[in-house]
């Protein structure tokens, strides 16, 4: 008799921007301490998983040119950890559909392997939690955890230690497309370069952490802060016309999400974001504007969510991927 086999499952996974990232000094294991604030948002890209006899990834959308479609991309990786992890052969195919900007700071990598690793556990019938396949991502890299779970939390270590914060409202936000990418390492690079010898100004949490309490947008703009932003704009000068445009345009503020060239802009509703994307768009100083709002949930199995997004959480229930 021929065995049954599963219907392919599909996951959606959301970007994140940084609304604090504090870098500390370079570690002797060339990483650095992080104190950072994620942020989940509207955009996504979708991760198919799919029993096959030609195992392997393709990838589908925008800027998939610069995405690897072999053994190095990290959801396949994530795909590797859990069949070991499972000790099974993996004998799957993903499909990854690109809705985050690829090289954008907005970590869509890290997200694609947290899907794969829900998709995958979900296929084969696991029933491992998020908190055990935190594990597994933590492993990985500083953002999958978090594209796991979603929301908005601290994140610190490499990023990988997460705790959930509480944010009382949703944000509303313009991204800014930047016509090329920038290589994470390279901007950390930077980051040292420009620095020196000098120790790294402190940057304090508390007052993002106060502000996405109260939910007033005006409060969390004077809060928003990027370590990495100044080595962003050292690599690529243009990204200061896109800042500055941007709040010229209506925005509360403006920043660059993680190590960039995507800049994300605060605005006080939708209807302002709707204004500010409008007139940042007809500027020309970025390649294309999206829409997005935050937080979100994180990666989540397609055909299982209800048809509208439920309410961003303050905390975590166990889920069953």
């Amino acid at each position: 008799m021929l065995a049954a086999v599963p219907p392919p499952v599909t996951v959606r996974v959301p970007a994140k921007i940084n609304l604090h990232l504090a870098v500390g000094p370079l570690r002797a294991d060339g990483y650095h301490d992080l104190v950072t604030v994620f942020h989940a948002v509207s955009l996504f890209d979708e991760v198919t998983v799919a029993a096959s006899d030609a195992p392997g990834i393709e990838v589908h959308g925008e800027g998939v040119t610069e995405v690897p479609a072999d053994e190095t991309n990290l959801a396949w990786r994530a795909v590797q950890v859990l069949a070991e992890k499972a000790d099974r052969d993996p004998d799957v195919r993903l499909v990854l559909r690109k809705g985050i900007p690829v090289a954008g700071g907005m970590a869509g990598g890290s997200a694609d392997a947290a899907a794969a690793l829900v998709g995958l556990s979900t296929l084969w019938k696991l029933d491992l939690t998020r908190d055990e396949l935190s594990v597994l991502a933590a492993e990985l890299g500083s953002d999958v955890t978090f594209a796991l779970y979603g929301g908005t939390a601290v994140g610190t270590g490499r990023g990988e230690q997460i705790v959930p914060v509480l944010s009382r409202h949703t944000q509303h936000w313009v991204i800014a497309l930047h016509r090329g990418g920038l290589s994470t390492p390279a901007v950390f690079r930077e980051l040292d370069r420009l620095r020196g010898d000098s120790t790294p100004a402190e940057r304090p949490v508390e007052p993002v952490l106060e502000a996405l309490a109260g939910g007033d947008p005006r409060q969390l703009a004077l809060s928003l802060g990027n370590d990495l932003q100044a080595a962003a704009v050292t690599m690529a000068p243009e990204l200061r016309r896109t800042l500055r445009a941007g709040v010229a345009a209506g925005a509360l503020a403006g920043l660059v999400s993680g190590s960039g060239p995507t800049c994300a802009f605060l605005c006080t509703s939708a209807e302002a974001a709707l204004d500010v994307a409008t007139e940042l768009a007809g500027v020309g100083v970025c390649r294309t504007v999206r829409i997005a709002h935050g937080p979100v949930p994180g990666a989540r199995v397609v055909d299982h969510d209800p048809p509208t997004m439920p309410p961003p959480p303050t905390a975590w229930p166990p889920v069953r991927a």
